[in-house]
């Protein structure tokens, strides 16, 4: 196990919504996503202007070492961004390894890739963060000197070769994850072909999307109460309780800071959500900061690019946490908005009057008709049995008496075949 410590830079800003303690807890929880670490402590440090050079002032980085060496830290993992010669300069002079914000979540995004696209987007983002990194630390990075005698000037420095090479290495990556987005646009294109609408439950990491999803799906997607249990996205054909058939699409958790490089190489995944006729945005309500969570997690639909028409539901997720009159007030300010629900997706609670809404959004309000086939119809016979439409069925002279429960979208189709 690696002992790490974990410091958040409490930098006064005057649009800052976010309490230094909340954040640090966060950056807490996210170091302890990582299998192989033990988060030996934890420090909010107030920071007015940070140094250019070593982030922190001389004596706050003096004060630091001491824990770093009482505590035998190995590892100090810095809630912010830090610039690669602020990295280099604290870790001579800490004598440990450091990672800022973007590289901690880099290393979880890696451990928890499981799919090919997944590892092809995550090695995309580490080497896009790493190019950023090469800093000339060495005096042995300028490789020879060009041209002849000595009228030439430097040759190719070492930094530059591995620019280069990471540039090489970005481009056969880009290469072979356009294949697989072409392969994502197929199956998008086949999943067009069926009248089955596209549900995305997207939110802040750990807001219970997992868990709702097991839900409503009866599957078995990783839910554990931590950071980015899940990573790769998740689809699934499912039949609301309200009779509505429709793709529920598991997406991966945002948060705050989200590190452009993996927004970038995320995009893929996250056009899912773009292709979505309903956005379900999940809610932890019952954790302290859980405006500032939505906030994050609208700006981010913004910069992707989410359609201002998409009907999107707010889920209240996590109501059985929540006791008395604090639940009794944030249930009564979900029912004064049509489109937010308080839930629990534990428990169940509240979630029969927001399938209703999905349905509703949805426009697919299903009515019982009954048909007349005849025996050279079997194409569309079997198209209704497929689809699990046809409630009744008996056969006569002229061919089939079929009864069916069904949607607009499964009656344009039907009219299609």
């Amino acid at each position: 196990m690696t002992r790490a410590w974990v410091l958040h830079p409490n930098i006064r800003t005057p649009d800052r919504r976010r309490d230094p303690e909340m954040a640090l807890e966060e950056a807490v929880s996210l170091a302890r996503a990582l299998p192989d670490l033990e988060v030996v402590g934890e420090t909010v440090v107030p920071l007015r202007d940070p140094h250019p050079g070593m982030l922190f002032g001389s004596g706050k980085i003096s004060e630091l070492k001491e824990l770093i060496l009482e505590n035998e830290v190995e590892l100090v993992l810095v809630d912010g961004p830090v610039t690669p010669v602020q990295q280099r300069n604290l870790e001579r002079e800490w004598k440990v390894k450091l990672l800022d914000r973007t590289g901690l979540i880099l290393e979880i995004f890696s451990d928890r890739a499981a799919t090919r696209e997944g590892v092809l987007q995550v090695e995309m983002a580490a080497l896009s963060y790493q190019r950023t990194r090469l800093v000339r630390a060495w005096t042995h990075l300028e490789r020879q000197r060009g041209g002849l005698g000595f009228v030439g000037g430097p040759g190719e420095t070492q930094i530059e070769a591995d620019r280069r090479a990471i540039d090489e290495q970005l481009v056969r990556l880009r290469r072979q994850l356009d294949k697989v987005v072409r392969t994502r646009e197929l199956h998008r294109k086949a999943r067009a072909k069926v009248p089955y609408p596209i549900v995305a439950l997207v939110g802040y990491t750990n807001a219970g999307k997992s868990t709702l999803f097991n839900r409503l799906t009866g599957a078995e997607v990783m839910a554990k109460d931590m950071l980015f249990a899940t990573l790769d996205p998740t689809m699934r054909a499912v039949r609301l309780p309200t009779g509505a058939d429709v793709i529920l699409s598991d997406t991966v958790g945002f948060i705050s800071d989200l590190p452009t490089e993996l927004v970038a190489a995320f995009r893929a995944t996250l056009e899912e959500v773009l292709a979505a006729d309903v956005i379900v945005h999940v809610r932890d309500i019952s954790h302290p900061e859980t405006e500032a969570q939505a906030e994050d997690v609208r700006t981010i639909l913004t910069g992707l690019g989410v359609d201002e028409d998409t009907p999107q539901i707010e889920l209240w997720n996590k109501i059985d946490r929540l006791e008395g009159d604090v639940k009794v007030a944030t249930e009564a300010r979900a029912d004064r908005d049509k489109s937010i629900f308080a839930v629990s997706a534990v428990t169940g609670e509240g979630l029969d009057g927001f399938l209703d809404a999905v349905t509703e959004a949805l426009g697919e309000e299903r009515r019982t008709d009954a048909l007349t086939l005849g025996f050279d119809e079997g194409r569309k016979r079997a198209w209704l049995f497929e689809k699990g439409l046809v409630e009744e069925e008996h056969q006569t002279d002229d061919g089939y008496e079929v009864t069916v429960t069904w949607s607009a979208r499964d009656r344009a189709r039907f009219g299609q075949l």
